[in-house]
């Protein structure tokens, strides 16, 4: 069997969770089975994969407008394959596409989903609503569509009610434990001025509504003096959220020490060091269909605070490998708290809780990383991934 995984993401062009899953996914299937990798950017040496630029006629288009240029500079070449897998919108148009022109299944991985993030339309402004017209029509001709958790199947199926829920399938992002894994290193932390001997709360995402960090910076106001904050936080979706999040590291900088904001992207290995020598990972998401984020704190040993919501907890195991915040959200698609005042003051509760007890924060971490290992291999995603593809061409959907 031969299959085409699409995606905007791949190695070395990695920015968030989609493009980690779908390198890992790769990694495994192609002990199982041909694939061809179909990837945005630039040029890459890897075998079996090609990358694909923004046609020239289209460099000052709308950023939607682009994606669907280089879309079709794919479809062409998905030519042969029995199963074609796109991984989020960007993709989704390419898959769509080629299934209708070589007669072959596509699959579609949901990573997040345009509906429940409308303040998208600050970055692409009616690309945003180009951008939801390509999901739903992705998803509404899929053969199947792959869900990261039980809650991502859920937004799925309440965002697009014409879907038979039949075709939406759970399996979960997973976690390399062998890569991902507790590391020392004195030398990462003496580069960017921690502390490894106070205790520690560590940030990474990138710098977008739905990462929740305003709604952090704000709850480190109430945090112990002495405890240390370590963002790493990159890569904003806008100028207006990149300014509200350096007006608020500013303030705190001014009244406490030990904020650290490392602002580019750091390789596995130093954001196991840091992740490591925390007392605690924080998630403050508004919206996450699982949380790979935790998945990688959790395999480096580290306990972990976040908000109880999408699909972290299916992740995170309250009073086991950390702590879950409660959210009551706004039912509009942006996951807004109801009352930020509350969830503010809930998320500085459970997080002064964590980094007060470290025999309480160690045990938690411990029991994460062994729930890494257990639940989330790639090597069990890659088996039912495969199975999903053996259904979808046997029944010739």
């Amino acid at each position: 069997m031969r299959v085409d995984i699409i995606s905007k993401e791949y190695p070395p062009e990695i920015y968030g969770g989609a493009g980690v899953h779908v390198t890992e996914l790769v990694r495994a299937l192609r002990e199982r089975m041909d694939v061809e990798v179909r990837a945005f950017g630039g040029p890459r040496e890897e075998a079996a994969t090609t990358s694909y630029g923004v046609p020239a006629e289209l460099a000052g288009a709308n950023a939607a407008i682009q994606t669907l240029g280089t879309d079709l500079t794919i479809v062409g070449d998905v030519a042969g394959a029995d199963v074609v897998h796109s991984h989020t919108w960007y993709a989704n148009f390419a898959g769509h596409l080629a299934s209708l022109l070589h007669g072959i299944p596509h699959i579609v991985t949901a990573h997040s989903l345009e509906p429940l993030r409308p303040w998208k339309a600050e970055q692409l402004g009616g690309g945003y609503a180009v951008s939801g017209y390509i999901e739903k029509t992705a998803y509404e001709g899929a053969a199947a569509i792959v869900a990261v958790s039980d809650g991502m199947r859920r937004d799925i199926l309440r965002s697009y009610p014409a879907l038979d829920p039949e075709k939406v399938r759970v399996i979960h992002n997973g976690i390399d434990t062998q890569a991902w894994r507790p590391v020392d290193d004195p030398a990462v932390l003496e580069r960017y001025g921690i502390d490894p001997s106070r205790p520690s709360i560590v940030f990474v995402g990138r710098i977008t509504r739905q990462k929740g960090l305003p709604y952090f910076l704000r709850a480190v106001e109430r945090l112990p003096e002495g405890v240390q904050v370590i963002l790493c936080a990159g890569a904003p979706d806008t100028p207006e959220i990149m300014a509200e999040v350096q007006g608020l590291v500013r303030s705190l900088q001014s009244t406490r020490e030990g904020v650290v904001w490392i602002d580019e992207f750091l390789p596995r290995d130093e954001l196991c060091a840091l992740n490591s020598v925390a007392t605690t990972f924080v998630c403050p998401s508004i919206y996450e269909p699982l949380g790979i984020v935790n998945l990688e704190a959790m395999a480096c040993g580290a306990a972990v605070v976040a908000t109880a919501t999408g699909g972290i907890p299916e992740v995170v195991v309250d009073g086991v490998t950390g702590r879950l915040v409660p959210i009551e959200q706004v039912q509009d698609g942006t996951g807004t708290p109801l009352d930020p005042d509350t969830f503010i003051a809930d998320l500085a509760e459970a997080l002064t809780e964590v980094v007060s007890d470290p025999e309480r924060a160690r045990a938690y971490g411990a029991a994460g990383r062994e729930r890494a290992a257990t639940h989330f291999s790639w090597s069990a995603i890659a088996d039912a991934t495969a199975a999903l593809y053996r259904e979808v061409t046997a029944s010739g959907r």
